[in-house]
């Protein structure tokens, strides 16, 4: 497949990076402000030879930017498959939502790594696929490299009644932490924060955003999935999710629960009804107790019991192996 990938983040660089492992070619590279588009001409082989990965990345490192083209370029290239990396935005989700539906409708492929247009405009986004021959596919936008999106699908949504685990690897740092060294919350989120694990504005992760939006576009994979009449289906938004972070949660709460054989974990819960997002009291060595940066999924099914998937939530590496995984299952 002949890749264009928008965003050049952690997440962009590794799929330009490791696109050629899984047989794909990136012909197009966009920033926010620069792009890069492979020459038109064709190589001894008769096919549009990509771009230079190393080259790119290497540029991107040095001088801030992918090329000396304009973003537009690479949206308007020869691709097969259009990579949506850039940051996560809420509300009109764009402009991830506008590429995304741009490229359907030049009937191309898209796959996200962006979670908003899939957790704040997932109705949108159907609509636009129906209109077109273009897939969209969006692995990498819950849980990083875990395969929690299409292991429900391959289970049939209508055969799972619930998923939850946890879902961000900052919280999880966090409370770890706080539980094995009985230290409060400002401590270790400062300690955090200097080793790279929590950005500097840790919000978005701790105050529960990020967790809920993954259960988000759980739900609504659920709901869509369940019925034959999209119309008969629920759509989610970050708006229906009831939403409690672990600012609040004090180092006394973890002691305590540790002289009863049990720990916290900033727990997210997705059905076809609900999506939750709070912190939980599990068992100290039960399987939601997954430490440090670790994430896990467990998935309630009708006839399969309860299956659980752990590993890497976020990394660029990580989720670039998602979103290869999914332009791997387009045709």
């Amino acid at each position: 497949m002949r890749l264009a990938v928008i965003g050049a983040g952690a997440v962009g660089r590794s799929v330009v990076e490791l696109a050629g492992e899984h047989g794909h070619e990136v012909v197009a590279v966009a920033d926010s402000s620069s792009a890069v588009v492979a020459d038109g001409a064709n190589g001894p082989d008769g096919r549009t030879p990509g771009v230079d990965p190393d080259a790119v990345v290497a540029r991107k490192a040095e001088r801030g930017i992918v090329g000396d083209g304009d973003p537009e370029d690479a949206l308007a290239a020869d691709y097969d498959v259009l990579v949506e990396a850039t940051p996560t935005t809420l509300g009109d989700a764009d402009p991830g939502f506008s590429h995304v539906t741009r490229a359907l409708e030049r009937d191309r492929h898209a796959v996200l790594a962006n979670k908003g247009p899939v957790a704040e405009r997932f109705g949108d986004l159907r609509a636009a696929v129906a209109d077109s021959a273009g897939e969209i596919r969006f692995e990498a936008t819950v849980g990083g490299a875990i395969p929690a999106v299409s292991t429900v699908e391959d289970i049939e949504p209508g055969h799972v009644t619930a998923v939850r685990g946890v879902l961000n690897g900052t919280a999880n740092f966090i409370l770890t932490r706080m539980a094995a060294e009985g230290l409060d919350y400002d401590h270790v989120l400062a300690e955090a924060q200097d080793l790279g694990v929590a950005e500097a504005d840790p919000s978005f992760d701790v105050d529960g955003t990020d967790a809920a939006l993954k259960c988000v576009i759980l739900a609504n994979v659920l709901s869509f999935g369940a019925v034959d009449d999209p119309a008969d289906a629920r759509e989610f938004t970050l708006d229906d999710a009831d939403v409690e972070g672990i600012r609040d949660v004090p180092g006394s709460t973890l002691r305590l629960a540790a002289e009863d054989g049990r720990t916290v974990r900033l727990i997210g819960e997705a059905t076809g009804e609900t999506v939750r997002v709070a912190p939980r009291l599990v068992p100290e060595n039960g399987t939601l107790a997954v430490s440090g940066t670790q994430n896990i999924v467990q998935i309630e099914t009708t006839h399969a019991g309860r299956l659980n998937i752990s590993g890497r939530g976020a990394g660029g590496p990580e989720t670039a192996s998602a979103v290869l995984g999914d332009v791997g299952r387009l045709k």
